[in-house]
This record gives C-alpha cells, structure tokens and sequence, in this order.
C-alpha cells in the first residue's frame, strides 16, 4: 500500500510513500511506550529546552515548510510562513508555562495533607487532517510531550510529505527517538491504533463523521478522547456595528486558507436595517480577492486542496441556489486541472439550504437575514454545529450579553475567531468536546491524581 501525494493546483501526483504494515504500526506503537518511560521521568527544564530548540527550527525553515503546503494541499505562501510562525509560538508557550501548568495543588483536608498531582497518560494517538497540516499538529504535540507523555501521529493522506518533515523536526531538535513517531497509514488502520494497548488516549481534528468513527472505537477501548471537529461559525453583525470594519474582517476569516478552516466565518448573520449596506461591502471586497497558484506571491485564495472537496462545495451551493438563496458572486467551478473555487457569496439563505444547514468547506459564504438581536442569537444557535462564533457591535456591553448567550467554545467581539496558545479551544454540540490549548488543553492528558497523606 502506498500513500500519494497529489498537487491540488495543478492535479498532478508529487510523491508516493509507502504505507507502514500493520505489525510495523503496532511495533513502532511498542517502541513509543518504551521512549515513554523515561521521558516521563525527564525533567521540564529538559523538555522545555528541546522545544525551544524546535521553535528555533522551525523559524529557520518556515520557507521551506510553507512551499511544501503550497504543493502538497494549497495553502497560499504567506499563509503557510504565518502557520509556521504560530507553530513556534506554541512550542514555546509550553516550554515557559507546562511547569506551572501542571505543579501540584495542595488542598486543605482535615486531619491530613493532601495535593493534587498531574501525570502523564503515556502514548497519546493524534489523527490529524490536512488543512493547517503543521499547526494542528504542533497543537497537539507541544502541551502533550510538554506533560510527558510521547505523540504518535496518523496525518491526513493527502499531507504525507508533511508528516514525514515533522517527524523529522523532532529528531533534529534532539527529542528521543520514540517520542515522536508518524505512523504512516490508512484510515482502515487507526482502529487497530487506538486498540493497542500501549496507547492511553486519542484527539482527532477533523469532520463530525471521523469524530463519531474514533469516539466509538476509542469509548469501547475505554481510551480517552478529545475531538475538534466541523464548524459553521455563526458572525453576528447588529445595527451599531462598524459596517467596514466587520466587512473587512469577515471576508478576511472567511478565506483564511481559501476558506478551508473550522473556525471561518461561514454564516453571516446580518440584522435587516443594516444587512443591505453590509451586503453590498462583504460582496465587493470578496470580489477584490487574489485567486491564484499558491506558490506565486500575493496569492489570496489558492486551490482547494482536493477535486473532490472542490466539486461537494459547489453541489452544496448549486443545491442551495436551487432552492431560492440569490447568487451575488462566484458560484462556477472553472475549468482546469486546479481544484479551484472561485470566492463566493449567497444572500437570501434559509434553512433547508445546504448553505444554512452544513458546513461550507471552501471559500463561499452565507448572509443571513436577522430581525433582531434576539432573533440573529436564535439563527446563529439554529445550527448542530459549535465551534466559535463573533459578534460585531458597537456596544462591549452588548456585545458581552450575546456571546454569553452564543451555544459555542469560543465568542470574539468584533474581532476573527483565532486559535491561541494561551486560550482554551474547542467547542460543544457535534463540533466535537474537550479542549486544546491554554491551561485546560495541557492538562487534558494527564492522570489527575489524588494525593492524601494522614497526618501522624
């Protein structure tokens, strides 16, 4: 079996990699629980200086890394040295605050001392997907190998070039062998994965389908699970909203890596006194965007990163054109071998349009028509999903009051969704559970381990 790595500009393979065995898999598992009882032991300081030692490189090769996403799933240059950047950020953030993170609580019993201590879990499973192909990964593996535990890493098949770097990173900032291992295998082989029994636990970043595969597999295997999964953000715009401002900042969340992210601004709930006026600057300024090789600079919007998320996008938007939202913009699949999609936008959405009901994986948005306040928190809440969700308002009190309200992980206040090492991310409903990230994220894979000492 092998694995092929295909360039989504121009449709044409790049590389073949072979597929491990099965028994290579559940041996390279067996090696990662071997590395893992000693790094459990290591101290944070050593820790701490490796993953310093990993920010540095990746800074040093970020061009490289960048042109290898261009090629291998479309990320526009600039974009993949920004995700390369925050890969650095991350890895760093945990080596300053992991110790801290997990240092024992003590807590007040009478009649004894008691803490609290947090220990590592073991081998931890990530099955990873291919649209930020370092980030997602360096999410994981920073506060994970940070708290002691060791990464085995399944990456999307469409990214397996960038798999393999990574895995190579981590030798080269001088992490044990086995501390980090990319496995490079098919779906088919994950569930013999998560059932070895050197394997602890498993985070998946992925659609809701995938999510609901490894929960199954990963609950009946008793293996703890953090899953961050499919997204459609809801962006509430209310009448005292900065109209250019909140335009702007849409259509720049809503093609963050030409539209291929979790947390873009997908459903554009508008109130109706200014759903007009901010219609007609969403639309123009979309229009304005770069659409290109990814390779070439100033590319704004690259390829999809394959032909066939290409061509479920425009069904989902010929669908919901057919059943009566308006066409403002794009919306026409262009010829070519490139999985390109143009920048598209659609008024006039209602439920039981895929525009309104599913998640848009691509560069095409939804404007969405509110009454009101009470009746946009009523849309943005209309929906199965629960990832993140902005509100774009003139009024902090206000805007306060709605996100408290919004049924999602995280609400940003005239401002993009953004993943940040320093903030708890995830979300609720079928957009998955648990958290990444901040305090919560580190602590996600650890024994929380009670302590109890009787006082003689």
């Amino acid at each position: 079996m092998s694995m092929i790595s295909v360039n989504p500009a121009t449709g044409q393979p790049v590389q073949v990699y072979p597929e491990m065995t099965p028994e290579e898999a559940a041996a390279a598992v067996d090696r990662a629980h071997d590395a893992w009882l000693g790094w459990r032991d290591s101290p944070f300081a050593g820790r701490a200086a490796l993953m310093h030692k990993m920010a540095a490189i990746l800074r040093e090769r970020r061009e490289e890394m960048a042109r290898l996403m261009a090629v291998e799933m479309g990320k526009p240059l600039a974009q993949g040295v920004a995700e390369v950047e925050k890969c650095a950020w991350v890895c760093e953030y945990y080596a300053a605050s992991a110790e801290n993170y997990l240092a024992p609580e003590p807590v007040e019993v009478k009649g004894a001392g008691a803490y609290v201590a947090f220990e590592p879990l073991g081998a931890v499973l990530a099955v990873m997907p291919w649209n930020f192909p370092f980030w997602q990964v360096y999410r994981f593996a920073a506060p994970a190998l940070m708290a002691g535990n060791v990464g085995l890493l399944k990456h999307a098949a469409n990214v397996p070039g960038c798999a393999l770097l990574i895995e190579a990173l981590f030798r080269e900032a001088g992490f044990p062998e086995g501390v980090f291992t990319h496995l490079p295998i098919g779906s088919g082989q994950v569930q013999a994965v998560i059932e070895h029994p050197r394997v602890r636990a498993v985070t998946l970043t992925g659609s809701t389908p995938a999510g609901r595969a490894v929960a199954s597999r990963a609950g009946a295997a008793l293996k703890k699970t953090v899953l961050e999964l499919g997204g459609s953000d809801a962006y509430l715009v209310m009448e005292d909203a900065d109209i250019e401002d909140a335009a702007s900042l849409c259509v720049r969340s809503r093609l963050i890596n030409s539209g291929q992210s979790c947390i873009a601004a997908k459903r554009l709930i508008v109130v109706r006194p200014v759903r007009a006026a901010f219609t007609e600057r969403f639309t123009a300024l979309m229009r304005e965007q770069k659409v290109g090789d990814p390779l070439e600079a100033g590319t704004q919007v690259g390829p999809l990163a394959r032909r066939d998320l290409r061509d479920d996008l425009h069904r989902q938007v010929a669908a919901s054109v057919a059943k009566g939202a308006k066409l403002l913009l794009g919306g026409e699949a262009p010829p070519g071998p490139g999985a390109y999609y143009p920048p598209t936008v659609l008024s006039g959405v209602t439920p039981g349009m895929p525009a309104y009901d599913e998640e848009l994986f691509g560069p095409v948005a939804a404007i969405i028509e509110a009454e009101g306040e009470a009746d946009a928190v009523r849309i943005a809440n209309d929906t199965a999903f629960g990832l993140g969700a902005a509100v774009f308002t003139g009024d902090r009190e206000r805007g306060e009051r709605i996100a408290r309200r919004l049924e999602a992980g995280s609400v940003f206040i005239n401002q993009f969704v953004s993943s940040d090492p320093r903030l708890p991310f995830g979300g609720v409903k079928t957009s998955g559970y648990g958290r990444e990230l901040g305090c919560y994220g580190i602590r996600e894979f650890v024994n929380i381990k009670t302590v109890c000492i009787k006082v003689v």
